[in-house]
């Protein structure tokens, strides 16, 4: 079965990959078609996917999320149709680098000395009224717990921007928390969530083979009451307002007691 998995996640993947790319040359927006495809890969990898709450409809927007596991890049791509804004050395990455440029990933380098071009990078693309979609912890957790949102990444939220309605104001911030709470059906526990997650030092081949033979992972996301900087004094509390409802939405879900 997990042999099955893999073979049909790589193919599916390949195909979209190519499609993807002819679109994005035709200048069509591929973001519905890769929404599409990241649905179908989830059935394939067994991922069952739990939404609570209502996703914005804003245009621009930025999704700022916790982050766990590449298979977040599946479920959250599977209910949102945007851009994910990835750190730079996974364009380097087989396969998986391809499949990001295909799906026209903004790359940051997010060294002290690369922020402002990482900035211009995010801008422009909210300027054209995309949706992004970050991890702002910059790094994966252990599915147990979460790191702090670092607020330089929150800096795009300070953009001044004019929606398809002629509004001009700060770009919408949607929180959106993501628990991996099941495994076939049962309660995943404390000790059993490190070994779903992708984090430290632990190589993707090897990780991807061991979840693949697990079975079926039921991983809930809760969307947030969006937000933007003009209801904050400055980019540090509207990170802070972020970190603490996506680390609260999160203990919930893990908890069972998500509303």
């Amino acid at each position: 079965m997990a042999g099955l998995r893999l073979v049909g996640f790589l193919t599916a993947s390949f195909i979209a990959t190519v499609i993807s790319a002819s679109l994005n040359g035709m200048n069509i927006n591929s973001a519905p078609f890769r929404c599409w495809y990241y649905r179908i890969t989830a059935k394939i990898v067994g991922l069952r996917i739990v939404v609570r709450g209502v996703q914005s409809t804003a245009k621009p927007q930025l999704v700022v999320s916790n982050h766990i596991s590449y298979f977040d890049i599946v479920v959250l791509g599977s209910q949102i149709a945007g851009d994910f804004v990835a750190k730079a050395d996974i364009a380097k990455w087989p396969v998986f680098g391809v499949m990001a440029k295909a799906g026209r990933s903004v790359f940051i380098d997010r060294r002290r000395s690369a922020t402002d071009n990482a900035r211009d990078q995010i801008q422009e693309r909210l300027d054209d009224g995309d949706t992004l979609i970050m991890f702002p912890e910059s790094t994966s957790g252990d599915g147990n717990h979460m790191k702090t949102f670092k607020s330089a990444l929150f800096t795009v939220a300070e953009r001044r921007v004019t929606d398809a309605a002629g509004y001009t104001g700060n770009v919408v911030v949607q929180p959106v928390s993501i628990a991996y709470t099941r495994l076939n059906g049962l309660p995943l526990g404390v000790g059993w969530r490190p070994f779903v997650a992708w984090y430290g030092d632990m190589e993707m081949g090897p990780h991807l083979w061991h979840v693949a033979k697990l079975g079926t992972l039921t991983v809930e996301l809760t969307f947030h009451t969006p937000v933007t900087l003009a209801a904050f004094p400055n980019r540090k509390a509207l990170a802070a307002h972020c970190d603490q409802v996506v680390r609260t939405g999160m203990a919930q879900l893990l908890a069972g007691r998500a509303a």
